[in-house]
């Protein structure tokens, strides 16, 4: 697979990596199952991805353990990529950016990771009760200790109104690139993960340049749009409860049939680019996509499943048109409030 690099320090990847939240957490509960989840991870590493993106609130905890098992035998295979700052409750999520809890919480990542150091440690949100820089600064004692090579931040849209290319959507991100600046005089900022797709572009506007003037990575969580942009999904298809699309005002059955062009469109291209009889599927569109916005995007797509896996990655491979991009500057934005 192509390789990427990453932020000032020049850190590699495959330019396609591997969400694994969905082996856990957020995500149709009853098809989770670890020894599988852990072929999935194996067959993602074959196909050269290497960027394996965790967090230790997914489970919470299990979703690290259960990358601990691949680690602990194939850890020269993988860049290992998880966050801190969230704390699960029972039926809430809080942010924690006190420095000792910050340093609590990467000697535990370790543990379950089985490994003796992590590649990118991202701060998942900062803490409103902790100065930025106070979480910033521990998180770069861990790069100084051995513990950590670089440092993330996760990005968090500020969003008003519906999305759709309205005026208020390129102040989405204000809030972040303003942490950002504060982190950076702290200690270098190595990556930046939002959400970034076909039928989520908001960030085009300002953080994607920001990190590409400043030599920073960008992670696109979310590049298959939480799986609409596969074209595998039925309108009124349902979710099970515990799923997050089941309350997701974009995947009511009224939305998802709305945003049907949206796919239409991408299946349009994988059909000239030989469709599925050449191996090329809609969500490799999706893919190659966001691969054409910058050398420091890395689309990081979540599964659980070895198969979507395996065809993830082949989408480094895809070269789209200028013909093909066209096509889908020109399809219809999103419909339906993010919210």
């Amino acid at each position: 697979m192509e390789r990427r690099t990453i932020g000032a320090t020049a850190l590699e990847v495959g330019a396609i990596g591997l969400g694994c939240m969905p082996m856990s957490w957020a995500y149709s509960a009853s098809q989770q199952r670890g020894d599988r989840s852990v072929r999935t991870v194996h067959a993602a590493l074959d196909a050269g991805v290497t960027l394996l993106d965790t967090a230790d609130m997914y489970g919470p905890f299990t979703n690290e353990l259960l990358l601990g098992r691949v680690l602990k035998e194939r850890r020269a295979d993988a860049f290992v990529s998880t966050k801190c700052g969230l704390l699960v409750g029972d039926q809430h999520i809080v942010a924690n950016g006190r420095p000792g809890y910050v340093r609590r919480a990467c000697d535990a990542s370790l543990r379950r990771l089985q490994t003796d150091v992590i590649d990118l440690y991202q701060l998942h949100r900062a803490d409103p009760e902790v100065p930025v820089e106070e979480t910033w600064g521990a998180m770069a004692e861990l790069v100084t200790a051995g513990k950590v090579r670089a440092l993330g931040l996760c990005a968090m849209a500020v969003r008003s109104g519906r999305r759709g290319g309205g005026d208020g959507a390129a102040d989405l991100y204000d809030g972040t690139i303003r942490q950002l600046e504060r982190v950076q005089q702290v200690f270098p900022v190595s990556a930046v993960q939002a959400e970034l797709s076909v039928w989520s572009p908001e960030a085009l506007r300002r953080l994607l340049p920001w990190c590409e003037s400043r030599g920073v990575g960008f992670l696109a969580a979310m590049p298959l749009g939480n799986g609409f942009l596969t074209g595998t999904l039925t309108p009124g298809g349902g979710f099970e409860p515990e799923d997050l699309r089941a309350r997701h005002p974009r995947f009511t059955a009224e939305m998802m049939a709305a945003n049907q062009p949206v796919v239409a469109g991408l299946r349009r291209i994988a059909a000239r680019h030989g469709g599925p009889a050449a191996g090329v599927t809609t969500a490799q569109v999706a893919l190659a996509w966001a691969l054409t916005r910058g050398r420091h995007v890395v689309p990081v797509p979540g599964t659980k499943h070895e198969r979507w896996a395996v065809e993830n990655a082949r989408a480094a491979a895809l070269r789209l048109s200028a013909e093909d991009l066209a096509e889908i500057a020109a399809l219809p934005p999103a419909q339906g409030s993010w919210d």
